[in-house]
């Protein structure tokens, strides 16, 4: 136990005091700073940076896998969304009146995922008001300069804000994205550009970044507004990674995992780090708070491109193929190229004749592909559970349970079938 604690306290000093390099076989994959990774190129010198974040890692990776041990031994079995479900609710219905506008045709279209039973689960809220518990502290700890001013409760509504806010980027991104990919279908229903057109899904993704504007103006805290509107800036940048790349570009790791924590990862992780700024938390806490959402939205994006090919069957090919249907070379096809250089050719000639498709699988079902991007998920999980272990100790019941329950979602993440 002290050999754990330990490591935790040099997990906080690094977080807090490094940059990090996280490397993949010798590839640079993404820097830590404060705000967001930024690309790193090959020449750097980092040789210092890679084996601290290599010892590092291992040891956080560690007490990840601690976390969830402990956790799973815990009597109580813990539903992460149970434990949210009214506040979920009550965001729901505010979501659906903050859609409304003076055009009927453009609220519609607006509130069109906001919709009872079409909402999905609300993932990213929920991490969100889960993370508001974990992070909770007693008023009279608040710093003198903390943005809060009045009351807990008026804490919680602008934690709850975010939350909103959050949801409406991810399902505006969503409604863009699906007008790009030319998508029929969007949760098991149709896509709306399918059922209303694409001008009018690109109008209500606008509509919804605008209301989140007016929410995130509403919060009056500069560096909240500043990191998610960083977050548009990137989904904006990952999706045009994605539609202007290289034949090099498409088949470096280095390129996907950057584009996956523009496209992903940076909504929740930012959005993580602003919950812990309007508590008024240390800089050393609100880090902790935006590694465990980019390591989640990782996490999850690569069990995505899993389920692409796998779906909910275990046979190889059953999934949707929707990514290399449309050119688009994820973590299982990069891992497969490594282990068949001779992939290479297939993908450089692209995948509009589906024999091209066939040999691509057939390349992807004698490689390792689908597990070591498994395992990579895991990796990721693993390190979400450590940046919550590796947060001041707090004993009340509902900020413990709450931690729990945030790991109990990394492990979700990287199960879930579907």
């Amino acid at each position: 136990m002290l050999f754990a604690r330990g490591l935790t306290r040099v997990a906080r000093s690094g977080y807090s005091r490094s940059r990090w390099i996280l490397c993949y076989n010798g590839h640079q994959l993404l820097r830590h700073t404060n705000h967001f990774p930024a690309p790193i190129h090959s020449s750097e010198q980092v040789l210092g940076c890679r084996v601290i974040y290599s010892w590092v890692s291992s040891a956080l990776s560690g007490i990840g896998k601690q976390a969830h041990r402990q956790s799973s031994s815990v009597e109580e079995q813990l539903d992460p969304f149970s434990l949210v479900a009214d506040e979920l609710s009550i965001l729901a219905n505010r979501l659906r009146s903050m859609v409304v506008a003076e055009v009927p045709k453009l609220a519609s279209a607006a509130e069109y995922f906001f919709k009872m039973g079409v909402e999905g689960k609300r993932f990213r809220p929920t991490v969100l008001l889960l993370m508001a518990t974990a992070l909770n502290l007693p008023m009279s700890r608040l710093p003198p300069d903390a943005t809060v001013h009045t009351s807990s409760v008026e804490l919680r509504t602008r934690q709850q804000c975010v939350a909103e806010i959050t949801e409406m980027i991810h399902v505006a991104s969503l409604l863009h994205d699906d007008v790009l990919d030319d998508a029929d279908t969007r949760r098991g229903i149709g896509s709306l550009n399918f059922v209303m057109g694409n001008k009018l899904a690109v109008l209500a993704g606008d509509f919804l970044l605008s209301r989140a504007c007016v929410a995130l103006a509403s919060l009056k805290n500069t560096e909240v507004v500043s990191l998610l509107a960083t977050v548009v800036e990137h989904l904006v940048t990952g999706e045009t990674m994605q539609m202007s790349t290289t034949s090099d570009q498409r088949c470096s790791m280095e390129y996907y995992m950057q584009k996956t924590y523009y496209k992903t990862a940076s909504l929740i992780s930012n959005s993580c780090k602003a919950i812990a700024l309007l508590a008024g938390q240390t800089t050393e806490v609100s880090i902790m708070a935006f590694e465990y959402g980019k390591n989640l939205g990782l996490a999850y994006q690569l069990i995505d491109d899993v389920l692409d090919f796998t779906g909910t069957s275990t046979s190889l090919g059953k999934g949707s193929l929707s990514d290399i249907r449309h050119g688009i070379i994820t973590a299982p096809i990069l891992f497969a190229m490594e282990e068949f250089p001779e992939l290479r050719a297939v993908v450089d000639q692209g995948f509009d004749n589906p024999v091209n498709v066939d040999l691509a699988l057939e390349y992807l079902g004698r490689s390792r592909g689908i597990q070591r991007t498994r395992d990579l998920a895991r990796k990721h999980a693993n390190l979400a559970s450590a940046a919550i272990d590796s947060l001041p100790r707090n004993d009340d019941k509902d900020v413990q349970r709450s931690r729990r329950a945030l790991v109990e979602l990394t492990q979700r993440v990287i199960t879930r079938t579907k």
